[in-house]
């Protein structure tokens, strides 16, 4: 499988997963976020806020993949892994399980960062080596 190919599987499964993720949180189904022990209430607009950032997020890496603009792809990938960093950070300075905060949110950062660095190697291939490799 080449680098594209995987890049791009990697990708789509960070935004169709972001997606799910987003909408999870705006649609009431009874979503909570791992790890912490004190969920805000539905009044307080937590999870509202958090879903809209995660399909904002979604969006805008689905619409650089599927308009192929591999270089911004890269970068927003990159961005987007302080968000799941965050929960992180949220979820260890709230005295939540450690192995949720690292397991779920800290991996999901990592993940996404790895994509993000990839593509961005893909996409620095010059013009010249990318007419050879096509």
């Amino acid at each position: 499988m080449s680098l594209k190919k995987l890049n791009t599987v990697l990708a789509t499964v960070v935004v169709l997963f972001t997606l799910y993720l987003g909408l999870s949180f705006v649609l009431p189904l009874g979503t909570t976020f791992p790890g912490l022990a004190n969920w805000p209430s539905d009044g307080s607009g937590f999870s509202i806020v958090k879903g809209s950032r995660e399909i904002a997020m979604g969006l805008a890496m689905g619409v650089l993949l599927v308009t192929g603009h591999r270089r911004p792809l890269g970068w927003v990938l990159l961005m987007t892994a302080v968000a799941p960093f965050g929960d992180m950070v949220n979820v260890l300075a709230h005295h939540g399980s450690t192995a949720a905060a690292l397991g779920v949110h800290g991996l999901t950062a990592a993940l996404i960062a790895v994509t993000g660095v990839l593509t961005l190697r893909e996409a620095g291939a010059t013009p010249a080596t990318a007419a050879q490799s096509a």
